[in-house]
C-alpha cells in the first residue's frame, strides 16, 4: 500500500512491468465489471493466490477456478442455508455476550487494542456456526493462535510471488508459514473426523450447523459428497475468511466511531431507543439504519480485501492497451471506493452518504467490498448482520474514545489491518445514559 500515490485515486488504469510480470491496476468501472462479472471466466483468480494459500486451504472454493470451483460453489450454496440469519443469530448473540463479559473487566483509563477483541469475537462466531460450540478450550485457542501467526506471514509470501520476486521468500519464512498451516489443519481434522465418521456410518447428527450441511452436500451431476480432505479445505477456508474479514472491518469501525463522537452518540441513541436494556433479537437489526450505514461506510474506507488479483487467460485489449495472456489485472476496492471521480469528499467518514441521492451512482458502480459477479462473497449477509449486532452491543454499553497520539497505520496483509494495532479507551456507560 505504500506504493500508492495520489494519482492512484484518479487514474483509470495504471501499469507496472517487471521481468516476467505485467500488472495492471484497474479503476475503470466499465472494465471492472467486465473482469469481475461479464467475462469473469476469462479472468480467473490469480494462480499465485492458490500457490500461496494452498498449504492451509488446499483446493478450497477461495482459491480454485473453472469447473472445480463451479462444482464446489454449487455444493456450498445450499449448504449455506444453514448459515441463514435466523439460525445463526442466537450463536452470534452468545459470542457477543461472551465478548462483553471479557471487556467488562477492562479498565476505562487504560488503552486497549480493540483489534484483539474483534478478532476473538468474530472467530468465536464462525466457530459456533461451523461446529455448534463456542471457541473455548486449548485446541480451539491453538487454532485461533495459529491463524493469527499464519495471517501475519501470508502477505510476505504472496506479494513477492505477485511481483515475480519469489527469491524474496526466505526458506525460514516459508517453513514457519507451512508449520502454522499444518498445525491448523491437524487441529481441524481432529474436530471434524469424529463427526465425519459418524455421518459415514449413517448415524443421525446431534447438530444442525455448517459442518453438518457440508457433509450432506452432493455434487449435482455425480451425487458424490465432499471427501474428508475437501471438508477440511472448506472448513479452513470458512474459518479464515469468516472471521478475518469481519475482524478487520469491525476494528476500523470502532476506530472511526471513536474519532467521530457526534456520529457515535447518534448511533448510541438509536440503539438505546430500539433495544432498551433487553437482549437484542434478530428482528431488531432492521431498526438500526445508522449502525448499518456506519458499517457500510467503514467497508468503503477500509474494505477488508483491498485488492482482487485476476489473470487474463488470453491476450485482450483493455483501455487502448494490448494485455498479454497471463497478465495480472488487479481490481482494487481500496482505490475504487476512494476514487475522486465517484465519491464526494472520498476520504471522509460520512455514514449518511448512503442515504443521499448524490451517492447512488457511486454505490452502484464503485462500491464492492464483497466483490461482485459470480464470485461475490457467500457470507455477505451473515457478515453484515454479525457486524450490526456487535456494533450495536458495543455502542449501547461503551463510549469508544481515541488514545491521544495513537494513529493506526493501515497495511495490506490478508486483509487491511493496522501495523501498530488500534488503541482505544472503552468507557462503560451508565444504564440509563442516552435513554
Amino acid at each position: 500500500m505504500d506504493a500508492l500515490y495520489e494519482r492512484s485515486y484518479t487514474m483509470q488504469m495504471g501499469e507496472v512491468h517487471l521481468p516476467g510480470v505485467d500488472l495492471y491496476m484497474l479503476n475503470d468501472t466499465k472494465e471492472v465489471k467486465r473482469v469481475m462479472q461479464g467475462e469473469a471466466q476469462s479472468f480467473p483468480k490469480s494462480h499465485l493466490l492458490h500457490e500461496s494459500l494452498a498449504p492451509l486451504l488446499g483446493d478450497s472454493i477461495f482459491t480454485t477456478n473453472g469447473a472445480q470451483w463451479q462444482r464446489q460453489r454449487g455444493m456450498m450454496n445450499p449448504a449455506f442455508e444453514q448459515a441463514r440469519l435466523q439460525v445463526a443469530f442466537p450463536r452470534m448473540l452468545g459470542a457477543v455476550e461472551a465478548m462483553l463479559e471479557r471487556m467488562d473487566v477492562l479498565k476505562s483509563d487504560e488503552p486497549y487494542d480493540i483489534e484483539i477483541e474483534m478478532t476473538h469475537v468474530t472467530a468465536d462466531i464462525i466457530f459456533r456456526t461451523i461446529f455448534s460450540e463456542p471457541m473455548q478450550g486449548p485446541d480451539a485457542h491453538r487454532v485461533f493462535d495459529a491463524f493469527a501467526r499464519y495471517q501475519a506471514m501470508a502477505p510476505k509470501l504472496m506479494l513477492p510471488a505477485l511481483f515475480g520476486m519469489r527469491w524474496l521468500r526466505t526458506p525460514w519464512l516459508q517453513w514457519r508459514s507451512n508449520q502454522a498451516a499444518k498445525e491448523i489443519r491437524t487441529l481441524l481434522q481432529a474436530m471434524i473426523l469424529p463427526r465425519y465418521e459418524a455421518h459415514q456410518r449413517g448415524e443421525p447428527g446431534a447438530h444442525e450447523d455448517i459442518l453438518a450441511a457440508f457433509m450432506r452436500a452432493k455434487d449435482a451431476e455425480t451425487g458424490a459428497p465432499f471427501t474428508f480432505e475437501e471438508l477440511v479445505n472448506q472448513v479452513a477456508m470458512l474459518f479464515l475468511a469468516g472471521h478475518e474479514t469481519s475482524a478487520s472491518a469491525l476494528t476500523w469501525a470502532s476506530y472511526l466511531l471513536a474519532k467521530s463522537p457526534e456520529i457515535q452518540q447518534r448511533a448510541h441513541v438509536q440503539v438505546r431507543a430500539a433495544l432498551g436494556q433487553r437482549a437484542p433479537e434478530q428482528s431488531d437489526m432492521k431498526s438500526l439504519p445508522l449502525v448499518w450505514n456506519i458499517f457500510r461506510e467503514t467497508l468503503r474506507l477500509f474494505p477488508p480485501v483491498g485488492f482482487f488479483a485476476r489473470e487474463n487467460t488470453a491476450a485482450c485489449p483493455m483501455r487502448g492497451k494490448q494485455l498479454k495472456a497471463g497478465s495480472t489485472v488487479v481490481v482494487a476496492p481500496w482505490l475504487l471506493q476512494r476514487h475522486r471521480k465517484w465519491w464526494v469528499d472520498p476520504d471522509a467518514f460520512d455514514p449518511d452518504r448512503f442515504d443521499r441521492e448524490e451517492s447512488k451512482d457511486a454505490i452502484k458502480n464503485a462500491y464492492m467490498p464483497f466483490s461482485m459477479g459470480p464470485r461475490v462473497c457467500l457470507g455477505a449477509a451473515f457478515a453484515l448482520q454479525e457486524a450490526v449486532l456487535i456494533l450495536s452491543c458495543l455502542l449501547r454499553r461503551y463510549q469508544l474514545q481515541p488514545v491521544e497520539g495513537h494513529v493506526p497505520q493501515p497495511v495490506g496483509r490478508l486483509t487491511i489491518r493496522s501495523a501498530n494495532g488500534v488503541q482505544l479507551r472503552l468507557v462503560k456507560r451508565e444504564p440509563a445514559e442516552g435513554a
